[in-house]
């Protein structure tokens, strides 16, 4: 489904504000001394198509992501919202942000007057970073959201009514999300407390609330499907709960929502430290500068209004998670279900490793710093707690989605670059121990070295994910100084050659030494029921990010190698009925929409061939980020997604994550500056840019030329000046050598 002809509003344009106030609001929210960069964020971005990306008031990273939940609740609704839907059924306080399943939609709140479907339409929403607004129909009522780290604010702006009512929904989740038991105390007539445990993706969720709301309410009541509850606390499986308000025209109710993974004391305390008094526009001032703050460790120079608006998204999408989990005074529930108090670290959660791994945790390593030693101590508790690192960590449980043992990269990826606010020997121990468990097919990968594929599906994958893996280990071992294992893990780190056919040059499910499965055909894919992880052997020949050198190698050289790349962006095949919709973005069998993919494009830098490279990353730049509601071509992924474009529109990318090392590929931008947590600055001046002249003459940095087509990280942090000239035709000298 394409919007392009849709122009969504955003920015704080008048003409969709619904009411004055809100147009004051957004003035006020961009007073800051840090660069107005959110105006150039467009929230409708990816929330089309597949993008399934989270709408609503949020700040960076924070625990509240506070947004309208739709009444449609298909696959294209993950986030709990679609722009294609024109309903709302509450607004909720926590979303997912571009998975390829639902969860959460904890604590709905839902103003009105009658019982009639509340409805809205594109031109009565403002949509901006921390904060949200819509006039629905047919109530009439005017609903403004904003947030900070864990409290959500909510402003209602209702007509003369007798009927007013606010109703509080612990029943309503989002896609596989289902309550198991409820609990609602009124404590006063303006306070409510109590707690929504829930089971979905994640199987044991725990969330408390206080609710506090400006105006005492007249009358409350709670009901479990159709019994009505007497007293002053009520408790069920689908528990809602209705104040009901006399109100004059254009009167408004404030709500302010704290929740917390621990209490509901713990809610109210939250409150009290990040939003004691009832002045919205300030919270939506704080908001839009927490934004500001973050976005404007990227500055870009450029003419072209869609790339800016596509890169600000994109750095914007990074930053919703992973989420705070823990309470204002650190305290938080760990994976064990033990309260665990003070933490000297932000407890964080939603960690959707298997796609993060590949470049957004390297942004990360650049941009958040201070939060990549939160990341790796949550990591490390979350190893204590359950004895392994996390695999794709929600709400304090293990969801063990997707294959292999991307924690361990992550980790190990922080070690390496010498991120020290952590324990470099539990990071270890951490590490060996989870690679060596006997769960999710390592019994084989100790045994054989290979995963039979009769012995589990996508064997292929989550081989190919473990090398990775092992890889890193080897790594941290060979700087730990420990020979044995890095001896042990680097062998490990080679077992990706296990699944290669060279009769066929594809990566390939074995049943036993020298045996293939058969029938194979390299493009057909059955999602969840072959050999491969949301693709197929076209897609996953190439995962070897960790030693492209040797898979160069494995191939027969550089010419086999790029003839075989070359084949891939241009064959064509039907992949089959039963292939997962993640498969997208397809350019011949290349799939830009999942991320297995992400790194193909800079593989030909390792055979010599930067043009390439070039030629492929300047094209997905420019056709498959669209400043559009459809404008990504697969799901975000919890940022991964928009992690591609950050670097690869710098002008390099992490293809291997684990080597410290960037790829120079195809810089968008005149110019571009990482302001460094340091305080230094990292200054990109890209020479003779434009659509035409898309490949590199050559590169200086701090005055020096350099003819290598890699960046190394510390070059990066240390600060500096990058030049980088382009031209319209392959350089015969530069990255080839």
């Amino acid at each position: 489904m394409k919007f392009s002809k849709i122009i969504p509003c955003f920015l704080g344009i008048t003409m969709c504000l619904g009411s004055n106030a809100i147009a004051q609001v957004q003035t006020k929210a961009t007073k800051s001394s840090a660069p107005n960069l959110s105006q150039f964020v467009d929230p409708y971005i990816g929330t089309g198509g597949h993008g399934h990306v989270f709408l609503g008031a949020s700040v960076p990273f924070g625990a509240v992501q506070l947004g309208p939940t739709n009444r449609s609740q298909g696959w294209d609704w993950c986030s709990g919202y679609h722009y294609s839907d024109s309903t709302i059924v509450g607004f909720s306080h926590t979303h997912l942000s571009g998975t390829g399943i639902g969860d959460l939609g904890d604590i709905s709140i839902l103003p009105g007057i009658d019982d009639k479907l509340a409805l809205y339409t594109h031109d009565k929403e403002v949509v901006k970073p921390g904060y949200y607004g819509v006039r629905m129909s047919p109530s009439n009522i005017h609903a403004e959201l904003t947030a900070s780290e864990r409290v959500g604010f909510h402003r209602y702006t209702f007509p003369a009514s007798t009927a007013a009512k606010i109703r509080i929904d612990l029943r309503q989740g989002i896609g596989w999300d289902i309550a198991t038991d409820t609990y609602i105390k009124k404590i006063n007539d303006t306070t409510i407390a109590g707690y929504r445990y829930s089971k979905g993706w994640a199987n044991d969720q725990r969330i408390f609330f206080t609710a506090i709301f400006s105006k005492p309410f007249d009358k409350f009541v709670a009901s479990d499907s159709s019994a009505v509850l007497t007293g002053s606390k009520y408790r069920g499986k689908k528990l809602v709960a209705t104040a009901y308000f006399n109100t004059k025209a254009d009167e408004q109710i404030q709500i302010r929502v704290g929740i917390s993974p621990v209490s509901m004391e713990n809610a109210a305390m939250n409150i009290k430290a990040e939003i004691p008094g009832w002045n919205f526009d300030e919270i939506v001032a704080k908001a839009d500068a927490s934004w500001n703050k973050e976005l404007g460790k990227l500055e870009i120079k450029t003419a072209n209004l869609k790339d800016k608006r596509n890169f600000y998204t994109a750095l914007y999408h990074t930053m919703i998670a992973p989420s705070t989990f823990n309470d204002h005074n650190g305290d938080y529930r760990g994976t064990d279900k033990n309260v665990y108090k003070n933490a000297n670290f932000t407890n964080l959660t939603t960690f959707s490793l298997w796609d993060t791994y590949r470049a957004a945790h390297p942004l990360y390593t650049i941009i958040q710093p201070k939060r990549v030693n939160d990341m790796i101590n949550t990591m490390l508790a979350i190893y204590q707690q359950q004895g392994k690192l996390p695999v794709w960590h929600l709400m304090g449980n293990e969801t063990n989605t997707m294959v292999g043992n991307p924690g361990v990269i992550v980790v190990a990826d922080a070690v390496l670059k010498g991120f020290s606010s952590f324990d470099h020997k539990l990071a270890f121990e951490a590490m060996k121990k989870t690679a060596m468990l006997d769960e999710r097919g390592l019994n084989f990968v100790k045994k054989y070295g290979y995963i039979p594929a009769d012995s589990t599906v996508e064997s292929v994958a989550m081989g190919l994910e473990y090398a990775i893996a092992d890889w890193s280990i080897a790594k941290v071992a060979q700087k730990m100084n420990k020979p044995e294992d890095y001896k042990y893990f680097h062998k490990r780190g080679l077992n990706y050659q296990n699944y290669f056919d060279k009769s066929t040059q594809f990566m390939r499910a074995k049943v036993g030494p020298g045996k293939w499965r058969t029938p194979f055909d390299p493009v057909k894919s059955i999602h969840r029921a072959d050999d491969y992880t949301e693709g197929n052997a076209w897609q996953y020949t190439w995962l070897v990010p960790q030693d492209p050198e040797g898979l160069i190698n494995l191939m027969g050289g550089r010419k086999q190698f790029t003839t075989k790349l070359d084949s891939l962006f241009l064959v064509e095949g039907h992949l089959g009925d039963d292939a997962s919709p993640d498969i997208s973005g397809l350019i011949g069998q290349y799939a830009h929409g999942n991320e297995p993919s992400h790194h193909i494009t800079y593989l030909y830098t390792y055979a010599k061939q930067p043009w390439k490279t070039a030629k492929h990353v300047r094209h997905i730049l420019n056709d498959l980020y669209t400043d559009a509601p459809d404008g990504l071509s697969g799901n975000e992924d919890v940022g991964q997604m928009s992690s591609w474009y950050i670097f690869s529109s710098l002008g390099f990318y992490p293809a291997n994550p684990i080597s410290g090392e960037y790829v120079f590929g195809s810089p968008l931008f005149d110019e571009a500056t990482i302001n460094l947590e340091s305080g230094k600055k990292f200054n990109i001046k890209v020479e003779n840019n434009s659509q035409e002249n898309i490949y590199i003459q050559g590169v200086t940095l701090n005055g020096k030329p350099r003819n290598s087509s890699f960046l190394k990280h510390q070059e990066i942090t240390a600060g500096g000046n990058l030049v980088i000239k382009m031209g319209s035709q392959p350089s015969k000298t530069w990255g080839v050598k």
